[in-house]
């Protein structure tokens, strides 16, 4: 009986340091899982200069993961001053979002990508709670457009054929 209480101290982390919560906790396996990501970036292979349409295959990986490396780092520290409240169940919201999520999925695959990214952000803004609709239809339109200028005009990447990118490159 006396080994059962200690086992039930330890659940209450009287045995860990004050530092680590929940928050770190997550944090820590999204930064050490993002590093070994990172590691295997460097072993992509060298595309040559005359084949190479804006940047190479390991770049775009490599900012994409230092900066969920310092996202999570933000996540931590913030996580200090103002700790995670404990939910028995999840809200109605990340059940929202996950059939947005799916849904995406499937348009952006089957139908086009840009019409998949002005759904998922005409979704999102809706079912979180924005009801001015002319923000949600600018949200709507801008934030895929200028996904597709970052990438097209910036880094000279080619989007795959859809609905929308077939009337652009044809």
């Amino acid at each position: 009986m006396k080994n059962l209480h200690k086992y039930k101290m330890r659940a209450n982390n009287k045995y860990l340091p004050s530092f680590i919560n929940d928050a770190f906790i997550v944090s820590f396996v999204i930064i050490t899982f993002s590093l070994v990501l990172l590691y295997f970036t460097f072993h992509f292979a060298v595309v040559p200069p005359i084949l190479n349409r804006g940047i190479q295959p390991a770049t775009f990986p490599k900012i994409l993961l230092v900066l969920i490396i310092f996202l999570s780092l933000i996540v931590c520290f913030l996580s200090f001053k103002h700790p995670w409240e404990k939910n028995t169940s999840l809200p109605k919201e990340f059940y929202q979002t996950s059939i947005i999520l799916c849904l995406f999925a499937i348009i952006s695959k089957n139908i086009d990508l840009f019409l998949g990214l002005a759904f998922l952000s005409f979704a999102i803004s809706a079912f979180w709670g924005e009801r001015r609709f002319l923000n949600i239809l600018f949200v709507s339109i801008f934030f895929p457009l200028s996904v597709f200028l970052f990438f097209e005009k910036l880094l000279n990447l080619r989007f795959p054929n859809g609905l929308l990118t077939n009337l652009y490159y044809y």
